[in-house]
Protein backbone atom coordinates (compact mmCIF):
# COMPACT_ATOMS: atom_id res chain seq x y z
CA UNK A 1 0.00 0.00 0.00
CA UNK A 2 1.94 3.32 -1.17
CA UNK A 3 1.52 6.72 1.25
CA UNK A 4 -1.22 8.10 -0.32
CA UNK A 5 -3.96 4.63 -0.13
CA UNK A 6 -2.52 4.26 3.35
CA UNK A 7 -3.28 7.84 4.93
CA UNK A 8 -6.84 7.64 2.95
CA UNK A 9 -7.56 4.30 4.77
CA UNK A 10 -6.04 5.01 8.12
CA UNK A 11 -8.33 8.05 7.81
CA UNK A 12 -11.11 6.30 7.07
CA UNK A 13 -10.75 3.25 9.31
CA UNK A 14 -10.15 5.64 12.51
CA UNK A 15 -12.50 8.37 11.46
CA UNK A 16 -15.29 7.72 8.82
CA UNK A 17 -16.90 11.07 10.23
CA UNK A 18 -14.15 13.35 9.05
CA UNK A 19 -15.00 16.16 7.03
CA UNK A 20 -11.21 16.58 5.40
CA UNK A 21 -7.79 15.29 5.73
CA UNK A 22 -4.28 16.10 4.61
CA UNK A 23 -1.10 14.40 4.11
CA UNK A 24 1.67 16.43 4.92
CA UNK A 25 5.39 15.81 5.93
CA UNK A 26 8.27 14.34 4.12
CA UNK A 27 6.53 12.25 2.65
CA UNK A 28 3.88 14.31 0.99
CA UNK A 29 6.96 17.01 -0.17
CA UNK A 30 9.06 14.16 -1.62
CA UNK A 31 11.51 13.65 0.62
CA UNK A 32 10.80 10.79 2.17
CA UNK A 33 12.88 8.02 3.66
CA UNK A 34 13.08 4.45 4.48
CA UNK A 35 11.85 5.61 8.14
CA UNK A 36 9.52 8.66 7.12
CA UNK A 37 5.74 8.40 8.64
CA UNK A 38 3.05 9.61 7.75
CA UNK A 39 2.11 12.80 8.76
CA UNK A 40 -1.72 13.07 8.84
CA UNK A 41 -4.16 15.89 9.66
CA UNK A 42 -7.79 15.43 10.04
CA UNK A 43 -10.65 17.40 10.70
CA UNK A 44 -13.40 16.45 12.61
CA UNK A 45 -16.80 18.59 13.30
CA UNK A 46 -15.90 17.99 17.63
CA UNK A 47 -15.30 15.96 19.80
CA UNK A 48 -12.63 13.48 20.50
CA UNK A 49 -10.42 16.05 18.77
CA UNK A 50 -8.10 18.05 19.16
CA UNK A 51 -5.52 14.87 19.86
CA UNK A 52 -2.66 14.00 18.16
CA UNK A 53 -1.73 10.18 18.30
CA UNK A 54 1.19 7.66 16.90
CA UNK A 55 0.30 4.24 15.28
CA UNK A 56 1.20 1.52 13.04
CA UNK A 57 -0.89 0.92 9.79
CA UNK A 58 0.15 -1.29 7.46
CA UNK A 59 3.34 -1.02 7.27
CA UNK A 60 3.63 2.51 7.85
CA UNK A 61 4.23 4.44 10.85
CA UNK A 62 1.60 7.32 11.26
CA UNK A 63 1.27 10.75 13.24
CA UNK A 64 -2.35 11.47 13.24
CA UNK A 65 -3.21 15.03 14.18
CA UNK A 66 -6.61 15.81 14.85
CA UNK A 67 -8.31 19.15 15.13
CA UNK A 68 -11.82 20.70 14.73
CA UNK A 69 -12.17 23.81 12.39
CA UNK A 70 -11.86 25.98 15.81
CA UNK A 71 -8.75 24.20 17.25
CA UNK A 72 -6.99 24.25 13.53
CA UNK A 73 -6.87 27.98 13.74
CA UNK A 74 -6.37 27.83 17.46
CA UNK A 75 -3.36 26.01 17.27
CA UNK A 76 -1.87 28.17 14.55
CA UNK A 77 -2.79 31.64 16.24
CA UNK A 78 -0.47 29.97 19.13
CA UNK A 79 1.94 28.54 16.87
CA UNK A 80 2.64 32.06 14.85
CA UNK A 81 4.88 33.43 16.73
CA UNK A 82 7.55 30.92 17.73
CA UNK A 83 7.74 31.32 13.64
CA UNK A 84 7.60 27.45 13.68
CA UNK A 85 4.22 25.57 12.94
CA UNK A 86 4.29 22.06 11.55
CA UNK A 87 0.78 21.81 11.51
CA UNK A 88 0.59 25.30 9.30
CA UNK A 89 3.12 23.60 7.04
CA UNK A 90 1.48 20.34 7.23
CA UNK A 91 -2.00 21.73 5.32
CA UNK A 92 0.00 24.67 3.29
CA UNK A 93 2.56 21.89 1.39
CA UNK A 94 0.50 18.55 1.56
CA UNK A 95 -1.51 16.92 0.00
CA UNK A 96 -5.37 17.14 0.36
CA UNK A 97 -6.28 13.64 0.61
CA UNK A 98 -10.45 14.24 0.60
CA UNK A 99 -12.78 17.47 1.17
CA UNK A 100 -16.09 17.02 1.65
CA UNK A 101 -17.74 20.20 2.43
CA UNK A 102 -14.52 22.29 1.27
CA UNK A 103 -13.57 22.79 4.30
CA UNK A 104 -10.04 21.52 3.40
CA UNK A 105 -9.59 23.98 0.50
CA UNK A 106 -10.15 26.99 2.65
CA UNK A 107 -7.55 25.87 4.92
CA UNK A 108 -4.95 25.04 2.64
CA UNK A 109 -5.38 27.96 1.09
CA UNK A 110 -5.50 30.08 4.14
CA UNK A 111 -2.20 28.16 5.00
CA UNK A 112 -0.42 29.11 1.96
CA UNK A 113 -1.44 32.74 2.25
CA UNK A 114 0.25 32.64 6.00
CA UNK A 115 3.81 30.81 4.71
CA UNK A 116 3.79 33.27 1.79
CA UNK A 117 3.61 36.08 4.15
CA UNK A 118 6.03 35.05 6.22
CA UNK A 119 6.67 35.10 9.94
CA UNK A 120 6.24 37.72 12.63
CA UNK A 121 8.89 39.64 12.76
CA UNK A 122 11.71 38.49 16.13
CA UNK A 123 11.03 41.06 19.21
CA UNK A 124 14.55 42.57 19.73
CA UNK A 125 15.21 41.09 23.48
CA UNK A 126 14.90 37.67 21.30
CA UNK A 127 17.66 37.95 19.33
CA UNK A 128 19.86 39.86 22.20
CA UNK A 129 18.80 36.35 23.82
CA UNK A 130 20.15 34.63 20.83
CA UNK A 131 23.90 36.92 20.60
CA UNK A 132 24.04 36.31 24.29
CA UNK A 133 23.19 32.49 24.32
CA UNK A 134 25.69 32.09 21.07
CA UNK A 135 28.54 34.45 23.19
CA UNK A 136 28.95 32.25 25.57
CA UNK A 137 29.38 28.75 23.95
CA UNK A 138 31.43 30.59 21.78
CA UNK A 139 33.23 31.16 25.18
CA UNK A 140 33.21 27.69 25.89
CA UNK A 141 34.44 26.21 22.61
CA UNK A 142 37.49 28.31 23.05
CA UNK A 143 38.14 27.65 26.94
CA UNK A 144 37.18 23.82 26.46
CA UNK A 145 40.23 21.05 25.79
CA UNK A 146 38.02 18.07 25.91
CA UNK A 147 37.08 16.79 22.81
CA UNK A 148 33.50 15.41 24.00
CA UNK A 149 32.60 18.63 25.60
CA UNK A 150 33.75 20.54 22.15
CA UNK A 151 31.43 18.00 20.09
CA UNK A 152 28.48 19.06 22.47
CA UNK A 153 29.11 22.61 22.64
CA UNK A 154 30.11 22.90 18.71
CA UNK A 155 26.22 21.07 17.94
CA UNK A 156 25.14 23.42 19.75
CA UNK A 157 26.23 26.32 18.36
CA UNK A 158 25.58 24.85 14.78
CA UNK A 159 21.72 24.79 15.87
CA UNK A 160 21.22 27.98 17.69
CA UNK A 161 23.76 29.70 15.22
CA UNK A 162 20.97 28.22 12.29
CA UNK A 163 18.27 29.50 14.23
CA UNK A 164 19.41 32.88 14.32
CA UNK A 165 20.59 33.19 10.70
CA UNK A 166 16.46 32.29 10.08
CA UNK A 167 15.01 34.83 12.61
CA UNK A 168 17.50 37.56 11.15
CA UNK A 169 16.57 36.64 7.74
CA UNK A 170 12.70 36.62 8.90
CA UNK A 171 12.47 33.29 7.22
CA UNK A 172 10.65 30.03 9.41
CA UNK A 173 12.17 28.42 11.77
CA UNK A 174 12.80 24.49 12.11
CA UNK A 175 13.57 21.70 14.44
CA UNK A 176 15.77 18.31 13.62
CA UNK A 177 15.79 18.01 9.61
CA UNK A 178 13.44 21.13 8.72
CA UNK A 179 16.30 23.44 10.27
CA UNK A 180 18.36 22.09 7.31
CA UNK A 181 15.98 22.42 5.06
CA UNK A 182 14.67 25.78 5.98
CA UNK A 183 18.56 26.69 5.67
CA UNK A 184 18.74 24.80 2.43
CA UNK A 185 16.01 27.49 1.20
CA UNK A 186 17.33 30.74 2.90
CA UNK A 187 20.95 30.23 2.92
CA UNK A 188 22.57 26.87 1.59
CA UNK A 189 25.70 27.89 1.68
CA UNK A 190 25.56 28.05 5.86
CA UNK A 191 24.83 24.21 5.54
CA UNK A 192 27.62 23.36 4.09
CA UNK A 193 29.64 25.89 6.16
CA UNK A 194 28.42 24.47 9.24
CA UNK A 195 29.09 20.60 8.55
CA UNK A 196 32.74 21.64 7.32
CA UNK A 197 33.05 23.86 10.47
CA UNK A 198 31.79 21.02 12.87
CA UNK A 199 33.91 18.29 11.22
CA UNK A 200 36.85 20.73 11.76
CA UNK A 201 35.77 20.79 15.72
CA UNK A 202 36.24 17.68 16.13
CA UNK A 203 39.58 17.40 14.43
CA UNK A 204 40.73 19.85 16.72
CA UNK A 205 40.13 23.22 15.02
CA UNK A 206 37.76 25.57 16.07
CA UNK A 207 38.39 28.59 13.40
CA UNK A 208 36.00 27.27 10.63
CA UNK A 209 33.20 27.23 12.89
CA UNK A 210 33.74 30.19 14.77
CA UNK A 211 34.14 32.39 11.76
CA UNK A 212 30.91 31.18 10.11
CA UNK A 213 29.57 31.78 13.78
CA UNK A 214 30.48 35.22 13.96
CA UNK A 215 29.50 36.56 10.36
CA UNK A 216 25.64 35.39 10.97
CA UNK A 217 26.29 36.86 14.92
CA UNK A 218 27.36 40.18 12.94
CA UNK A 219 23.63 40.57 11.13
CA UNK A 220 22.38 40.57 14.49
CA UNK A 221 24.36 42.96 16.26
CA UNK A 222 27.18 40.83 16.99
CA UNK A 223 28.67 39.07 20.49
CA UNK A 224 26.67 39.93 23.70
CA UNK A 225 27.71 39.39 27.06
CA UNK A 226 28.76 42.81 28.55
CA UNK A 227 25.55 44.81 28.89
CA UNK A 228 23.06 42.01 29.34
CA UNK A 229 20.26 41.71 31.42
CA UNK A 230 17.24 39.93 31.97
CA UNK A 231 14.54 40.24 35.15
CA UNK A 232 13.78 37.29 36.76
CA UNK A 233 10.08 36.00 37.74
CA UNK A 234 9.20 36.97 41.50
Amino acid sequence: MDAIEAARAVVEEQHPEARTAFLGGSVATGRGTATSDLDVVVLLHGAPAPYRESLQYADWPVEMFVHTEATWHAYIERELPTRRSPLLWMCADGLLLFDTDGLGARLAAHARALVAAGPPPVPADEIDDCRYAITDLLDDLAGSPDPSERLFIATELVRRTGELALAVSGSWGGGGKWLARRLERTAPELNARFHHGLREVLDGRAEPLVTVVDEVLARAGGRLWVGYKRAGTP
